[in-house]
């Protein structure tokens, strides 16, 4: 089954987290036939050489999407997911670990289960080094409660994915929803009936730091949050109640202190 890998870089990020994350992708068990990179605006000289390092060693695996100017990430995935050659699409962050069986273990529930039009895993969220596990993102397991807890909180960790391309486009593809892009697509494959699954297993080491999970407070966190749940209010995924019970929560932890926010995602919204 040929897959392609989808990755999006902006000229922020870290050159050598870059290169770990490709070098995970390429030594996987199961390896890619495409490595569809968007260059989301212009990038810095460091992280060009290192692109075109793995462009040169890896002759045809690189397909390069290029804007002159950043445009966010859902418009880079959206032309990334068209610039995909193969049906199955496997989503990797550019300062991620992906485990080595990762993409093997995916597609063997893809190709059991032609109905499943996306799966992902369970995370392990690390700080420096990847023995530094600060928390894992553990994510409900079957359709049925990935559907239903999509209703409070995102179902999916997006750097784990991997999708049916047909599933994604008839969906809508992605969409600019300023930290939602994901979830935002997730919820209209869900009104498309798309079939879900998440393997309870960590299969990619994400990237964090102990302040990440500080500073997701503030106004305008609060204002995404309330323009999210509103498109799923509108679109019929959720009623008026659970509208007004998810901006409530939400709202809650956004505008307490930043420490106990903290603590808040690493022990009450992670394990």
């Amino acid at each position: 089954m040929k897959f392609s890998v989808l990755m999006s870089v902006y000229y922020k990020e870290n050159p050598l987290y870059l290169k770990k994350a490709i070098d995970s992708v390429i030594n996987q068990s199961e390896k890619p036939n495409e490595i569809v990179l968007v260059k989301d605006g212009k990038l810095t000289d460091e992280l060009n050489t290192i692109v075109n390092e793995y462009i040169q060693k890896y002759c045809g695996l690189f397909k390069i999407v290029e804007f002159k100017e950043n445009k966010g990430l859902g418009i880079a995935l959206k032309e990334g997911v068209k610039a995909c050659k193969y049906d199955i699409i496997a989503r990797m962050d550019t300062d991620d670990i992906a485990v080595s069986n990762r993409f093997e273990k995916q597609l063997k529930v893809l190709r059991e289960n032609e109905d499943v039009d996306i799966v992902g895993s369970y995370i392990e969220e690390f700080e420096g080094d990847i023995h530094n596990i600060l928390s894992i993102r553990k994510v409900p397991v079957n359709d049925r409660e990935i559907k239903k807890y999509a209703k409070r909180r995102n179902p999916f960790n997006h750097m784990t994915v991997m999708y049916r391309k047909k599933a994604v486009i008839d969906a809508g593809n992605y969409q600019p929803s300023l930290w939602n892009e994901d979830y935002y697509l997730w919820v209209r494959m869900i009104m498309n009936d798309s079939k879900m699954y998440n393997i309870p297993e960590c299969l990619v080491y994400a990237r964090t730091g102990a302040s990440m999970f500080e500073r997701r407070g503030g106004m305008k966190y609060v204002q995404v949050d309330i323009q999210l749940q509103k498109k799923f209010l509108d679109m019929g995924f959720i009623s008026f109640n659970k509208f007004l019970s998810n901006i409530i929560l939400r709202t809650s932890v956004r505008i307490i202190p930043n420490k106990l926010r903290g603590w808040v995602y690493k022990n009450l919204l992670r394990k």
